[in-house]
Parts: structure tokens; C-alpha cells; sequence
């Protein structure tokens, strides 16, 4: 979502008369648009501020502009103001159309601008987008998120849910299509709860059917929350042409009692019992997740949980993460925090775990052939092609720079922990 953030604000700035450059020294402006998830990215991004600042001193008309989630906490915002005289521009998630507007006040008046708004002023449509791909987009369906997991900074940043109209989802999507794009994802925080905020409160499975009609395409979303996600859903999907057998189903923790101390709503049953039906509704399905390890309180048998369900679940990918906690959060204030060598230790077994999944389940592949949309060729040389199945799985194989963008069958030959070897079809 905030890849798609950063489309939109090149968007705007180009339709200002930027032209994009590579090269941080030869920039007038630099926009850099932040995260703040982990403690690590907002690090960084502080670490950034403080070389790009330097550029002022070889060209006096330089303007820094500093914005998104990690921003939208007004102390984060106050200490860069205060700590970094070099920017010139602070603003947060919610005013990100503002932006030409306050580019342009910096410009004239030669003052540092910080506009940081504390609620949302609903759902802003039609904003120039300059995207990064010409195979894949994203396109927003909802904003915000309602769900405040202990752990979570988002809601505090992004915003109670917003959905956007079905009739202005669609226009989008059309639009692409009609530029040649061949894989669209949906994104929301949790794109289950989809229409609760529209008038008629069309669900996600009503978007997703309502999608499916309007061309040949694939179609994707992220993120599904677990407690959201119902038997419907799965049937609307089996049903499509377009919608792909991949599903994000963010796990966290396996254990009843760490989940509930997450503020998830789901058990270890239940998403188990979700998981179950989606294996027999599809062939092949490509399953992945996020989990969590060393969240406060979790114990030696909460943490042998979680490896039960990720033996169980046999994910193809899982992003792993050691718990960071992040100031706001009510997880931040619980008490028994993990001690971090425990945290490592865990966090070592699951990616051994995972590792050995994932690899099983891309050599059960090959033998088989997939349809594969061809989204580049490799840095190294350009008769070697990179795609993905429609699960998501990428694989490399052999071909023409003529092949990329277009749909190819390829047969699997060899099988690596995160990527696939193929051959293309004789006659492709």
C-alpha cells in the first residue's frame, strides 16, 4: 500500500512538470515515503534524512519532503521538524492529495511546511497515478483498518476503513485493462471488510465476482484477514476466471492464547478448519502468511503451536518476523517481553521449518506446466525470462525480450527453496 502511496505522489509530481531521475544529486526534489511497521525502517529513513539534507549545501533550491505512516504520528513528526532543519516538507497519510499544494507553498514562500491531519476527509478519487510497472498495478479498494491487533501501528496511522464505491473500483480496473495491464491486486489492510462503510454494503465477494466480468486478466488481493475470511469467499473464487488460487492468510501465532492476547479474533481451530476447505476446494492452491515470533508472553509451548500449524498448513512462503515493539501499540506496554535471544533462537527453527516446506512444495512441481505471465528478463542477459505462475510462484526460464508481458506455458525443471527453473512450450 505504500508502494501504491508513492505512485500516486510521482503521479501528482509529474503532472507538476518533474521528470523523474535516479540520481539523488541531481534531484530538486526528493519525497521520501515512509513505513513504520518495524522499528528498523523508520531507522533508516531518519538515517536518509540526515544524508540528503547535505544536498542543500550544492543547490540552494533543493526541497526535502518527508511523508506517510511513520510521519502521521505527530511526535515522529514534531522531532523531524525540529531535529532535521533540512526538510522542507512533513505531512502524514491522510493528506497526500495536499501535497502539490504544500510543494508549491515551500516553493514561493521559502518556509518549511508541516500539515499533518488527525482523521481522514474521506475517500479521495481520480488522483494521476505514474506507476512502476506496465504488466502489474495496484489498485486500492478500501483504506484504513479497523481491527487494532495489540501490536499494530496501523489504524493509529491509516485510518478507520473507507471503501471506495464498486462503480469507481471497476472504472480503474477497466482502465488498466485497457492499457494492456495483465495482473491487477486489490489492496486493504484487510480487504474482508470490504463495503461495511458503502450504502448497498456489497461485500469483497461481491467485488470479486463483479471483477471477474470485465475482461482476461489476472486478479489478486492483499490482505485477507483470517476472521473474515468465509466459505463464500473460497466458493466466489473457485467460481472465477480471473481471481488466482494464491491466498495471504496472515497466521501470526498459532497459539490460542497468544492470539488472543494479539486481539485477532480467529482460533488455531478455525484457521486450520479455513485452510482445510481451502484445499478441497483447489488442485493447487498457493498458500502463504506472516508470523510473528517472541510477541510478549509467548512461551515454549505457545511457540511449538505455531510450528504445528505451519507443518499443518504447509505454507509455500511465510514472512517471518521478530516482534518489534512499536511506541502507541498496547503491546508495547505488556509485560514479559521475550528476552531477544529467544526470540532468535525460535525464529531461526521456523525459518529452518519453512525453508523445507517451501522447498518440498516447489520440487513437487517439477514435471508439471504452468501458465506463466512473462514480467521481465533477468539483469544478467536478456534471453533469460522471469514470470510468475498464477499462484504467484516466480520461476525463470529461457526466451525472447518479445515474450515479456505475454501469457507462456512452461514446464517446471528444477526446483529452488524461493524460485522455480522452467522451459518454455516448443511452439510458444
Amino acid at each position: 500500500m505504500s508502494e501504491h502511496d508513492a505512485e500516486t505522489l510521482a503521479g501528482m509530481i509529474e503532472a507538476m512538470g518533474y521528470e523523474r531521475t535516479n540520481e539523488s544529486e541531481k534531484a530538486d526534489l526528493v519525497v521520501l515515503h515512509t513505513c513504520c511497521v518495524r522499528e528498523k525502517a523508520e531507522s533508516k529513513v531518519l538515517t536518509r534524512i540526515g544524508i540528503l539534507k547535505r544536498l542543500k549545501e550544492k543547490n540552494s533550491s533543493f526541497i526535502l519532503a518527508v511523508g506517510g505512516c511513520m510521519t502521521q504520528q505527530k511526535s515522529v513528526a514534531k522531532y523531524i521538524k525540529q531535529s532535521f532543519k533540512g526538510v522542507d516538507i512533513i505531512f502524514g497519510t491522510h493528506n497526500i492529495h495536499r501535497f502539490p499544494e504544500l510543494l508549491e507553498e515551500v516553493k514561493h514562500r521559502r518556509h518549511a511546511v508541516l500539515e499533518v491531519w488527525d482523521e481522514p476527509d474521506g475517500v479521495r478519487e481520480t488522483l494521476p497515478v505514474a506507476r512502476s510497472d506496465k504488466t502489474k498495478a495496484y489498485v486500492n479498494i478500501i483504506y484504513g483498518c479497523n481491527n487494532f491487533c495489540t501490536y499494530c501501528i496501523v489504524p493509529y496511522v491509516r485510518g478507520r476503513e473507507r471503501s471506495r464505491s464498486v462503480e469507481s473500483i471497476s472504472e480503474e480496473v477497466k482502465g488498466l485493462l485497457d492499457q494492456g495491464y495483465k495482473d491487477v491486486m486489490l489492496l486493504g489492510q484487510n480487504v474482508n471488510s470490504y463495503g461495511k462503510t458503502l450504502e448497498d454494503r456489497p461485500d469483497f465477494s461481491d467485488l470479486l465476482t463483479h471483477l471477474d466480468t470485465l475482461g482476461d486478466y489476472r486478479l489478486r488481493y492483499m490482505t485477507s484477514h483470517p476472521r473474515d475470511f468465509s466459505g463464500r469467499l473460497i466458493e466466489s473464487i473457485a467460481n472465477s476466471n480471473n481471481v488466482c488460487e494464491q491466498f495471504h492468510l496472515p497466521l501470526q501465532s498459532g497459539s490460542n492464547n497468544i492470539i488472543k492476547k494479539m486481539h485477532r479474533g480467529y482460533t488455531k481451530e478455525s484457521y486450520l478448519e479455513m485452510v482445510d476447505k481451502i484445499y478441497q476446494e483447489f488442485t493447487e492452491p498457493v498458500l502463504t502468511t506472516d508470523i510473528i515470533v517472541g510477541f510478549p508472553g509467548e512461551t515454549d509451548e505457545d511457540f511449538e503451536d505455531t510450528l504445528d500449524v505451519v507443518r499443518k498448513a504447509r505454507y509455500d512462503l511465510a514472512y517471518t518476523f521478530l516482534y518489534s515493539p512499536r511506541e502507541g501499540t498496547p503491546a508495547a506496554t505488556m509485560d514479559d517481553q521475550v528476552p531477544q535471544e529467544v526470540k532468535m533462537e525460535r525464529f531461526n527453527r521456523l525459518l529452518a521449518l519453512q525453508n523445507q516446506i517451501s522447498l518440498e512444495k516447489n520440487q513437487a512441481m517439477v514435471g508439471k506446466e504452468y501458465e506463466v505471465l512473462v514480467e521481465g528478463t533477468s539483469k544478467t542477459s536478456d534471453k533469460i525470462l522471469t514470470g510468475r505462475t498464477r499462484g504467484g510462484k516466480v520461476i525463470n526460464f529461457a526466451g525472447e525480450p518479445s515474450d515479456v508481458r505475454q501469457l507462456r506455458m512452461v514446464e517446471v525443471v528444477g526446483a529452488r527453496t524461493w524460485s522455480l527453473q522452467g522451459k518454455i512450450r516448443q511452439g510458444e
